[in-house]
């Protein structure tokens, strides 16, 4: 394992990849972009090093020895929201498809620039943090209660366990009320980039998102607007938010 300084204030990564030629780049190209970055190559060291503390952002490889990535990312779900991006096989739609419905903040697929993978990170990490998000709001719509300074949201304090991408999308969709949001504005400012026709990772996070919701209300529906993006409808009320101080 490729380790930082202990006392490191810096963002905390854990790199989980069984190909050593690139953890070592990623740890010397992640250094000076403000990373503290440490590394290992299979499964259960990962699942180790994350009992012994937390870090701020796991990169995990699908394809790992022992435990595959999207065990790892089962078990990590089983316990924690902490941020995930999964690395995949270029090509390997499913593997993208499949990481996302488990609970993936991201992917990337292989082989992937460290420029690319750094604008990930620190999209996810401002997710999590919520900058440039009116953190001191408490949004109400319907049975919906969204609390982002705890980056919760439930419904009648069912949690709905949400991801930060999927977080932000509701925000995004309960500050709209009934109107639609494009898919491009979605995927900025949830997301943190373009929209790509390829890119279907939006589409996933919707879907996850209406799967949850659909678990604990029949009146909060993510209608899909053909060929323009997504909206919230409710069976009855509007969206109504409070400005708490902090």
């Amino acid at each position: 394992m490729m380790e930082t300084g202990a006392s490191d204030s810096r963002p905390k990564l854990l790199i989980v990849d069984d190909d050593h030629e690139l953890c070592s780049m990623l740890v010397e190209y992640l250094g000076p972009e403000g990373f503290a970055t440490e590394t290992v190559g299979t499964g259960p060291l990962a699942l180790d090093r994350l009992v012994r503390g937390p870090v701020d952002l796991v990169v995990l490889d699908v394809m790992l020895p022992e435990l595959s990535g999207f065990e790892v990312l089962r078990r990590i779900r089983a316990t924690s929201r902490m941020p995930v991006i999964m690395l995949t096989a270029r090509g390997e739609e499913v593997d993208r498809v499949v990481g996302l419905e488990m609970g993936a903040d991201d992917y990337l697929a292989k082989p992937f620039s460290p420029r690319e993978l750094v604008a990930r990170i620190r999209a996810v990490l401002r997710r999590m943090s919520g900058d440039g998000q009116q953190t001191d709001a408490i949004l109400l719509w319907g049975p919906l209660r969204l609390d982002l300074r705890a980056r919760r949201a439930d419904v009648n304090e069912h949690d709905l366990e949400l991801t930060a991408a999927e977080l932000r999308i509701l925000e995004l969709l309960v500050r709209a009320d009934t109107k639609t949001v494009t898919r491009d504005e979605l995927m900025t400012q949830a997301l943190g980039r373009r929209l790509l026709p390829t890119d279907r990772s939006l589409d996933t996070h919707v879907s996850n998102l209406r799967r949850k919701l659909m678990k604990v209300t029949d009146r909060v529906t993510v209608q899909s607007v053909r060929g323009t993006g997504y909206a919230l409808t409710l069976a009855s009320s509007r969206v109504a938010v409070e400005e708490e101080a902090r």
